[in-house]
């Protein structure tokens, strides 16, 4: 997560799904707020093509080279991991399974060393016999410098990892990832890591047979441990044809439907005319999906006045907090009153308007995501209720030595589709200004802004900020902002209040040492609340996400691990 290609696709992946454009698929309006919905009448057959209409290309195809967040649901069809998410609705589909493993792994005592037993009767797509020595090599070339794109946690975690380069440089390999025998695989960890079973969803977990490694050219026909193989894939990922590997065995994998035969990804689409094709639903687009192109405000206002439209419109949610970020060496706001005063000033229905209405957005007061997974725990520390709480905050201004008001600069991103975007802020400022706060808006370009606010050198006092899930848990959500030790002084840095309070350090390493999900997502909701009191983040909003599908897409199932319409289970027949 330090390194500014992944910043990128974090941002590109997540940040572009609220405001203008949203995210997901699923069900229609008259769905629960985590509901989804079955797609066209009939039950789905096997058969038929899927179109994929995308926006973004499916850069990168090579599991090594992929970031779990930006590579959506395709990949998933080719590259099958030691375990993966749960295919089902909702918040049962933020559960972690097994996939190519035959559990979600065996910890030691302290949780530094996992162990892995694969089923029986994996396949390549030419038949070969898939080994545990194939995913030992396909993390290894995940190392590789020319591979480079893919999350680092296996770098971070692994014995070694962090000076380790590749196996075209080091043949040796890495001695923390054992292979006792041709389906056991064990991994040695330099600290507790309870989080394991979900990193090995990762497509770095993918195995990759030595002998048809190619390189960087091995994205051009990655030899498939999935329901499809590639049969095509032209302009680095704009086109991309997937069909049938006659040699995977539903037997062995629960969690793939693969109804379809064949499934045509087609990218770099207008995202307009994406949700006209998706619309109209002729011909082929009948048969048709996005995975990255969300409804806008005036798209789904049309949208829901035709009942038949309204029917093929999903709805998703993705673990994506959007937030105020404090820098607190920076004055005023190393002083926790003006923090505290301007968290009570906001008007978090101007803010969700901003962000597209309620149909889009939904306020936030907490820092984790308002789901079980993640340990969410609903706290409101400055409640400010729907429109902001300024006579409140005019009194903490006071306190804090400022009784005639203050002037503050609020850093966003001038980009019109990102939750940091130009109509946040000036929400953001109409706000505060009613509670004594003058607001200067300081916007920047996409890169300069990211270059800007990432770094411990130049990062303003003031700014909008976001942040996503790599995994349905608090982990990976909570430590990269808060953990001190993840403070980065040169280089991409996520700790904004450049907190490193012992006690809550302590305390991410004692969350980290449990292999009891559950009761880990228990204390990182307990540590949400308790770091929340200190008012480094302003939590604004969450965001919904929504996306048209063709007429005839039939079992339209949509996880809170991904927020968006999963590939793996449509049927068009």
């Amino acid at each position: 997560m330090r390194q500014p290609s992944v910043i990128s696709r974090r941002l590109t992946a997540a940040l572009a799904v609220s405001v203008v454009a949203v995210g997901a698929a699923a069900c229609g309006p008259q769905d629960s707020d985590k509901g989804s919905g079955n797609g066209a009448a009939g039950a789905p057959k096997k058969g038929g093509t899927l179109s994929v209409l995308n926006a973004q290309p499916q850069e990168d195809f090579d599991p090594a080279r992929l970031y779990t967040s930006g590579g959506g649901n395709v990949p998933s069809l080719v590259f099958r991991t030691l375990t993966t998410r749960n295919r089902e609705d909702g918040a049962a589909g933020a559960k972690v399974v097994p996939d190519l493993a035959t559990d979600l792994g065996t910890p030691s005592k302290n949780a530094t060393v996992w162990t892995y037993h694969l089923k029986d009767g994996l396949k390549y797509e030419d038949g070969s016999t898939i080994t545990s020595a194939d995913i030992k090599y396909g993390i290894e070339r995940s190392f590789a410098g020319e591979l480079s794109g893919g999350a680092p946690y296996l770098r971070d975690w692994l014995i070694g990892g962090a000076d380790y380069e590749g196996p075209y440089k080091d043949k040796k390999g890495l001695d923390s990832i054992e292979t006792p025998d041709a389906k056991t695989i064990v991994f040695h960890l330099n600290k507790a890591e309870g989080d394991f079973p979900y990193l090995a969803t990762q497509t770095q977990t993918t195995p990759v047979p030595k002998a048809k490694d190619t390189g960087t050219k091995y994205e051009e026909h990655p030899v498939s441990s999935g329901p499809y193989k590639v049969v095509k894939n032209e302009g680095d990922g704009e086109r991309l044809v997937l069909e049938r590997n006659k040699y995977w065995s539903a037997a062995t994998d629960k969690e793939r439907k693969a109804y379809p035969d064949k499934i045509d990804v087609r990218s770099g689409l207008d995202s307009a005319v994406i949700n006209q094709r998706l619309s109209a639903s002729r011909g082929a687009d009948a048969a048709a999906v996005t995975t990255d192109t969300n409804l806008g405000p005036a798209e789904l206002a049309k949208v829901s006045g035709d009942k038949d439209l309204a029917a093929r419109v999903g709805t998703g949610h993705f673990g994506y907090t959007n937030y105020i970020a404090f820098n607190p060496k920076v004055k005023p706001f190393d002083n926790p009153k003006v923090r505290q005063a301007i968290s009570y000033a906001i008007d978090r229905s101007s803010v969700v308007n901003a962000a597209g209405g309620s149909s889009l957005a939904e306020p936030a007061t907490t820092f984790l995501p308002d789901q079980s997974s993640f340990g969410y725990q609903a706290y409101d520390h400055f409640p400010a209720g729907k429109n902001g709480n300024a006579a409140k905050a005019k009194q903490l201004l006071k306190e804090a030595g400022y009784a005639k008001g203050l002037t503050v600069t609020l850093t966003h991103n001038n980009a019109k589709n990102f939750a940091t975007s130009p109509e946040i802020a000036t929400a953001i400022q109409e706000a505060l200004k009613k509670a004594g706060i003058t607001v200067k808006l300081q916007g920047l370009e996409d890169n300069d802004y990211s270059d800007t606010i990432y770094n411990v050198k130049k990062e303003p006092g003031f700014f909008l900020s976001a942040w996503g899930a790599d995994w349905p848990s608090g982990g990976p959500f909570f430590a990269p902002i808060f953990d001190g030790r993840q403070i980065v002084k040169s280089g991409y840095n996520f700790n904004s209040a450049q907190l490193n309070d012992s006690s809550v350090n302590k305390e991410i390493d004692e969350i980290n040492k449990l292999t009891d999900l559950k009761a880990a997502a228990q204390r990182w909701g307990a540590l949400d609340k308790k770091v929340g009191e200190q008012a480094l983040t302003v939590p604004l909003f969450h965001p919904v996400y929504k996306r048209l599908y063709g007429s005839a897409v039939k079992n339209v199932v949509i996880s809170d691990w991904t927020g968006v319409l999963d590939i793996s289970q449509v049927a068009v027949k």
